[in-house]
């Protein structure tokens, strides 16, 4: 069988077993507790919650975690105990050793299960200890891995101020600042900056991204005359953006669909369906929506584009005529195949723990642009994929690279299959022009370690009697 021969004309979802074989959506707490500097990550579940947590943010052993686990005894599962007296004590507790500005309560499967009252709970215990709590239900039986973040940015999208808060003595003060940092200036200098920025409505940006990032993509926008008015989420949770009705929002990740939702539903923002910044490709079409959006003609971007792929010929070298399977465990999937096809690999299957079709609407059309354009079949998308099926069409097509969860990588390499953990583009900076570098070379590592290998005589590290 040939890729070829297994191919859709145009392109086809499918749902299999309706199981989302991902990570835990309680990981979130692992980026966004640094993220935001003055919060605090309370996560109520069970002891095999503690144990996860344990394992997945081991790494980060020596650092000042400011997260903890309120642990749910059998007692609290059968409603014999008082959760909010526990609750108090324990954010108390929180208060007088950390002083958050904001404790986030991350619901998990038990809480859920059990039909706990986190959002009752939050506003009486809010208003007794003096600090904002706000609730995210992140469990796994609702939610894939990274959509721990989504339900997270949604609780927030909810706290951000409807004004600015300034007062008329700031005011003044703010003024003469301003008047002193223009004094012995020209004034066309004055003018010149001042209007840097086109006229526009304001625009607030949406997605957990490292501080690097953030100011990469602000600079792409400000260099077009864009102004960025805030980011969800901000270093701070006493700095979250002012949100007023009419806003216009834009997405930098495909799993904030429910993010996205709430910016549109309750605080009536205007969202900018735009392609993901991930990839030269999806970066350049990103700037390009929003631009449009706002009547401004793009410059350069077309020049900026050649060269990034002109500086990463290297890498392109290694993958044109390849192919890459997706399982599907970070909904980073569509937009990642986007950008290998562009690269000159094909992809037979994408495999996705959730699609939201509406949110992902542009970065799915250019996906069949950039299908068209390198002349490759369109990929099969699975939703909620049965991964028994997934490794028979595995070994079926058998592709140059599978980019897989972590309980899966291990037994297909043991098979003698490439793999790579996705988590790791989870993890990495890829968005942006600058750090397209950065995704292949997570790519192309296993094709570059097998050829490594081969100089040095390792045709094979698998015995084929291991092969079943």
């Amino acid at each position: 069988m040939t890729l070829a021969d297994t191919q859709p004309q145009a392109l086809t979802f499918d749902c299999e077993t309706g199981n989302y074989h991902t990570f835990c959506p309680i990981s979130c707490v692992a980026w966004l507790y640094q993220k935001i500097e003055d919060s605090f990550f309370l996560v109520i579940g069970t002891k095999t919650c503690g144990y996860f947590l344990q394992n997945a943010m081991g790494v980060m052993i020596f650092a000042e975690p400011r997260y903890a686990m309120a642990e749910l005894e059998e007692g609290d599962i059968s409603a014999q105990l008082n959760d909010y007296e526990e609750l108090k004590r324990l954010c108390e507790q929180i208060k007088r050793d950390r002083n958050p500005s904001v404790i986030v309560w991350i619901g998990t499967c038990t809480t859920e299960i059990i039909k706990m009252d986190l959002e009752g709970l939050a506003p009486k215990l809010e208003a007794e200890i003096g600090i904002p709590i706000v609730v995210a239900r992140a469990n796994g039986l609702d939610y894939a891995f990274t959509q721990g973040e989504d339900t997270v940015l949604a609780a927030m999208a909810a706290r951000c101020p409807d004004k600015a808060p300034v007062l008329e003595s700031e005011k003044a003060e703010r003024n003469a600042v301003q008047r002193l940092l223009n004094f012995g200036r020209k004034q066309e200098d004055v003018k010149a900056e001042e209007s840097e920025y086109a006229d526009h409505p304001p625009l607030v940006l949406f997605g957990s991204l490292p501080d690097p990032v953030v100011t990469q993509l602000t600079l792409e926008l400000k260099k077009q005359g864009i102004k960025v008015s805030g980011w969800l989420p901000a270093k701070r949770f006493t700095e979250l953006p002012v949100i007023e009705e009419g806003y216009y929002v834009c997405g930098v990740n495909p799993f904030l669909s429910r993010t996205a939702t709430t910016l549109m539903r309750r605080r009536k923002c205007k969202l900018i369906g735009a392609p993901f910044p991930i990839g030269p490709d999806g970066t350049r079409a990103w700037v390009e929506k929003i631009c449009s959006v706002f009547g401004i003609e793009p410059k350069g971007l077309e020049e900026r584009e050649a060269k990034i792929w002109e500086g990463l010929e290297d890498y392109l070298a290694l993958l044109r005529g390849k192919s890459v399977f997706f399982m599907g465990d970070n909904l980073l999937e569509i937009s990642l195949a986007r950008f290998l096809i562009r690269c000159g690999m094909t992809v037979p299957e994408i495999g996705i723990p959730y699609m939201d079709k509406r949110y992902q609407a542009a970065e799915l059309a250019l996906l069949e642009k950039t299908c068209a354009e390198m002349g490759v079949p369109l990929p099969r998308i699975v939703e909620k994929p049965d991964n028994y099926n997934q490794i028979q069409r595995i070994y079926d097509l058998n592709p140059d690279l599978v980019i897989t969860g972590m309980a899966h990588a291990n037994p297909l390499e043991a098979r003698g299959i490439n793999t790579k953990w996705s988590v790791e583009f989870t993890f990495a900076q890829i968005h942006g022009f600058a750090n397209a570098r950065d995704i292949l070379e997570l790519a192309t590592r296993p094709l570059r370690r097998n050829t490594s290998l081969k100089d040095l005589g390792w045709d094979k590290l698998v015995k084929e009697e291991a092969n079943v």
